[in-house]
């Protein structure tokens, strides 16, 4: 009998065990999905993507039979033919991990799974959003994605997510560049198209090194559903968000959005008049229309405010370009945006409580070619109020805006 050498064996096993180890892994790695590339990834939201999400109204009550119903309601109003196609549940949806790491849906709230509910928003033509979160934890305390991108992306995949809201609560002093890097590597790998929302609420600037890693990032805190927020609230209102949204029109483009966060429109916590200064706003600024309202039980007004298709189009135009504050004459402001016909929006928002009679020249505007005149198309009455012949003078409600497009 060969007596063999025992180092030499245990050698040339391990060989044999790790080359076919890595041949499996590579037969798997070219069997399997193919990558995301960076040009498919980028050219995911060439406008700002237009959805639900159902934080601002549900917070953690959320289960498979309200999100169905919203998917339906998005349909019904007419709002998905208008542009909004994202279903997206936020925090609470993720109860646990099983023995071997993959997220589990709360089985009281989703029976039946979260891909069935991927499936039925598939099935009304909606694309359907997931949340998690950088850290350990969610920002409701349920289990995060750190340590699990790779694992999760898969599963994101596997379940037919098209949407993923990323947040930053419980990061353990992670770089947030790195952290957000990551996360965006594994979803490309998963090799599904995934639109990627950071959401670390503008805290490390993400809108100068964001691109390319993500198509939007908050460039602010949360919203809160008031026009104005005082210092010690914890949230932002709409005035301050404005406030905080109007240096970063440099870094938005086609691609690559400053993200306001979500809209409050018909939550109650504001008058008419302010949720349509805040949708105008949010068209103006070219960031990411996300509803947070319930869409099953919307009013006239509330109906009004999230279809006008005018407006939503300012919000939706080609050309990706964020508006730029370009006069301050006490508390009221002009803002005005380029757009790819040509044409040219402004908005005149009034921030005092009162209403103001404004009186304003276009040859003030330097965003205007001064050589043609404009029709000017009034956005919220749906008629045109005159020409850039003449100054507009019109009264403009406290906490309220005059929203026109400059027509060619």
């Amino acid at each position: 009998m060969k007596i063999y050498n025992t180092a030499k064996m245990k050698k040339f096993l391990l060989f044999v065990l790790f080359a076919g180890f890595f041949c499996t892994v590579n037969a798997q790695t070219d069997n399997s999905v193919k990558p995301v590339t960076d040009e498919e990834f980028n050219s995911l939201a060439a406008t700002p993507p237009m959805g639900w999400n159902s934080w601002n109204k549900f917070g953690c009550n959320v289960s498979e039979d309200m999100i169905m119903g919203m998917a339906d309601a998005m349909v019904s109003t007419g709002m998905k033919d208008l542009g909004y196609q994202y279903i997206v549940i936020d925090d609470c949806w993720q109860i646990a991990r099983d023995k071997d790491g993959n997220i589990i849906a709360d089985p009281k709230r989703f029976p039946h799974g979260i891909k069935h509910v991927a499936d039925y928003i598939h099935s009304k033509g909606l694309k359907f959003g997931i949340y998690s979160c950088a850290g350990s934890l969610t920002c409701a305390g349920r289990p995060g994605g750190r340590g699990y991108q790779f694992q999760d992306a898969r599963q994101y995949a596997a379940w037919g997510v098209d949407y993923l809201k990323y947040d930053w609560c419980n990061n353990e002093y992670q770089n947030s560049k790195a952290a957000y890097k990551t996360m965006s590597d594994a979803l490309k790998a998963s090799g599904r198209p995934i639109v990627f929302s950071l959401c670390e609420w503008g805290s490390t600037q993400p809108w100068l090194w964001a691109k390319g890693i993500g198509q939007l990032w908050r460039a602010t805190g949360d919203i809160m559903d008031h026009f104005e927020c005082k210092a010690d609230w914890g949230g932002n209102g709409v005035l301050n968000i404005i406030d905080l949204m109007a240096p970063l029109d440099q870094y938005a483009g086609p691609g690559h959005w400053n993200d306001a966060d979500m809209l409050e429109v018909g939550n109650g916590g504001m008058t008419n008049t302010e949720y349509i200064t805040h949708m105008s706003m949010w068209c103006m600024f070219a960031t990411p229309l996300m509803s947070g309202n319930d869409l099953r039980v919307m009013d006239a007004e509330t109906k009004a405010i999230l279809t006008n298709k005018e407006v939503i189009d300012i919000n939706q135009d080609p050309k990706g370009i964020q508006a730029h504050l370009y006069l301050t004459l006490g508390d009221q402001q002009v803002w005005a945006k380029k757009l790819a016909n040509g044409d040219v929006a402004v908005c005149f928002l009034n921030r005092s409580e009162s209403p103001v009679n404004f009186n304003f020249a276009w040859n003030h505007l330097s965003a205007l070619d001064h050589s043609v005149t404009y029709k000017i198309r009034d956005l919220w009455k749906h008629k045109e109020i005159g020409t850039t012949a003449q100054p507009i003078k019109n009264l403009i409600p406290g906490h309220g805006v005059l929203m026109v497009r400059l027509i060619k």
